[in-house]
């Protein structure tokens, strides 16, 4: 029988007197390549800006003015009930899509054919004009007056963004409901819940993890989207903007400004959007992706550890 020597290494330890293998890492040209070209051409853009006939300074001057701040609440608002009108009427026509009935099925599908198939802009100035179709607008015992005093560009704004939204909020809602298994509605019916609570307490809460991050695109989207209602007479920051410019010969400068103002908005939108998604993540992910902060965080002190990777 053979004597095992119980003294001796690993089987994979290299041999007395033998040099370690140095691990080295490959060198990417090509990033430095196109990072010293990217930074070039940053630096040219910045420079042509520079360089332009254009009045920078007017651009701080204006930036906290009392009309470009009512521009952007007045933007923010729009969003807002745009969006409520389009994430309830998007789920209705989701509903109604999914539906077994040929009739609302029908009437959902030529919904969202014609609103998604149209521009916005078109839409809205056919709301403002249909005046010519509808001379009145009578209520009954409520409300009676000539179509041309009932839509307000407000209410055009609103009719026009919102009803546009709904249509492409009830493919999102469709695409969510459908991504649930049918196994879960199936168990919910042979517990007794009817379809209604079935969707409420099973089926869209578990939607929502499909829902929301298109969801939020859609809510940025919309923020920028509001700038076309201009055409109809609503101010909003893009409309006081541009008087302002008219009115200060610095039409060019207010743009510059009204996009600063709309990179700021989207900005908070993002982040918003960014905790949404990770809040409704919880059920899906064993561990959550970790936070902007943590990153910058885990950076930090990445650089202070030595490169052996000890503390």
């Amino acid at each position: 029988m053979t004597d095992i020597d119980k003294t001796a290494g690993p089987v994979d330890s290299p041999p007395a007197g033998a040099e370690a293998i140095r691990a080295i890492p490959v060198r990417h040209y090509g990033r430095y390549v196109s990072a010293v070209i990217a930074i070039a051409l940053l630096v040219a853009i910045i420079y042509a800006f520079g360089q332009g006939r254009i009045n920078w300074h007017a651009v701080p001057d204006y930036f906290f003015d009392d009309r470009i701040l009512t521009g952007v609440g007045k933007t923010l608002l729009l969003t807002v009930l745009s969006m409520l009108i389009g994430i309830v009427g998007g789920i209705v026509l989701a509903v109604m899509r999914l539906s077994k009935n040929p009739v609302t099925s029908s009437i959902s599908w030529f919904y969202i054919w014609f609103f998604r198939g149209t521009p916005v802009l078109v839409q809205l100035f056919l709301w403002f004009n249909l005046g010519l179709v509808f001379e009145y607008i009578n209520l009954m015992p409520f409300y009676k007056d000539y179509w041309s005093n009932f839509m307000t560009p407000l209410l055009t704004a609103l009719l026009g963004l919102g009803l546009n939204e709904a249509a492409y909020m009830a493919e999102i809602c469709r695409a969510g409901l459908l991504a649930v298994d049918e196994g879960q509605t199936e168990a919910a019916h042979a517990l007794g819940m009817s379809h209604g609570k079935t969707l409420r307490r099973v089926v869209i809460p578990q939607a929502m993890r499909v829902i929301v991050p298109p969801t939020g695109n859609e809510v940025i989207n919309m923020l920028k989207t509001t700038s076309l209602v201009a055409a109809v007479q609503y101010p909003e920051l893009f409309r006081y903007a541009q008087d302002i410019g008219q009115n200060s010969g610095a039409p060019v400068e207010m743009y510059f400004l009204a996009a600063a103002w709309y990179l700021i908005m989207t900005s908070v939108l993002s982040v918003g959007q960014y905790y949404i998604e990770r809040y409704y993540a919880r059920g899906s992910s064993r561990q959550l992706p970790p936070t902007p902060w943590q990153k910058v965080r885990t950076n930090m002190l990445s650089l202070g550890r030595p490169k052996g990777g000890m503390a």
